[in-house]
């Protein structure tokens, strides 16, 4: 159990991996760290399943819609808290034909910068909402891939709220095009 902005910064390189007939990939390069309650932009303030399910078990999939879009989030807390990752954008690396097929697009670039974009590209939907990411049982999970340096990785505020924390949560691989927004 640790704070979503360690884990934020530390999922950077791994592999979001989803098995659809074949193994497809694609290596996360943009994070969004959030809390509970006290978090001015996080779901947890809502209340019900979404906050139940950030307080509960790490590392389980936290999928929830955002204008018609299911948005890929694995909660991370320390303990007695709340809390989850944004994963906001990745790098296509294995099943491109896959992503596009899905998409309806053909420009690579596009298939997985932004949090929709790549729940449509590896056909993640709200039946992964709740269950475990550290096992291939389900179809869907995250793998090591490479270590990114510090100096790779740029922090910045969260993409899209209204209302923000004064600590800058959004973590992201420096110069990689599948950057959501630079």
């Amino acid at each position: 159990m640790r704070d979503p902005a360690i884990v934020a910064r530390e999922l950077l390189g791994k592999l979001v991996v989803r098995f659809l007939s074949r193994r497809v990939s694609c290596m996360i390069v943009e994070t969004e760290a959030y809390y509970g309650p006290e978090d001015p932009a996080s779901r947890a303030r809502r209340g019900g399943d979404l906050a139940k399910v950030m307080a509960g078990d790490v590392g389980v999939a936290l999928i929830f819609g955002v204008h018609g879009n299911w948005l890929l989030n694995v909660v991370a807390h320390e303990p007695d808290n709340v809390g989850a990752i944004l994963i906001r954008a990745c790098e296509p690396i294995e099943g491109i034909k896959v992503m596009i097929k899905n998409r309806g697009v053909n420009d690579v670039k596009s298939l997985t910068n932004g949090p929709g974009k790549l729940s449509r590209a590896l056909a993640i939907d709200k039946r992964f909402h709740g269950l475990p990411l550290y096992t291939r049982e389900h179809g869907l999970w995250i793998e090591y891939f490479k270590d990114v340096g510090n100096d790779e990785i740029v922090r910045s505020y969260r993409v899209g709220v209204s209302k923000d924390l004064p600590v800058k949560l959004r973590f992201y691989i420096k110069g990689n095009p599948y950057v959501s927004k630079k």
